[in-house]
């Protein structure tokens, strides 16, 4: 049996369940999106876990007007404290447990040009 591993993100091991510190160090050296393909890619990525990010939505309102149609990419000073907020949200500890097996659970998947996730619900 293998004794650790990781796991959707996670360093799981027989005494506990750990965020995957290189999952977290890139996220946080992530540079701020410099074209609308970048800010689709990050919203992507970040709606992926919208559920455990509260009133994420508000959050991330600057960045999506950016992806709106007919309107010049302007990524001011809104659009960066939505991105700071939303990546200080993704790299917080999320309280995780292990699943109770014997109970029903979802497994939610997504992909993209540059990741794949996937979360248990």
């Amino acid at each position: 049996m293998v004794q650790e591993g990781i796991m959707l993100g996670h360093r799981v091991s027989r005494s506990s369940i750990e965020v995957d510190k290189a999952k977290v160090e890139a996220v946080e050296k992530l540079s701020p999106p410099i074209s609308v393909k970048g800010v689709r890619s990050f919203l992507g990525h970040a709606g992926f876990y919208r559920r455990f990010i509260k009133d994420f939505s508000k959050i991330a309102t600057p960045l999506c007007r950016l992806l709106e149609k007919d309107i010049t990419f302007n990524f001011d000073d809104a659009c960066l404290k939505a991105f700071e907020e939303l990546k200080k949200h993704l790299v917080a500890s999320p309280i995780i447990v292990a699943p109770d097996w014997s109970l029903p659970f979802e497994l939610i998947c997504d992909a993209s040009d540059h990741a794949i996730g996937a979360v248990l619900g």
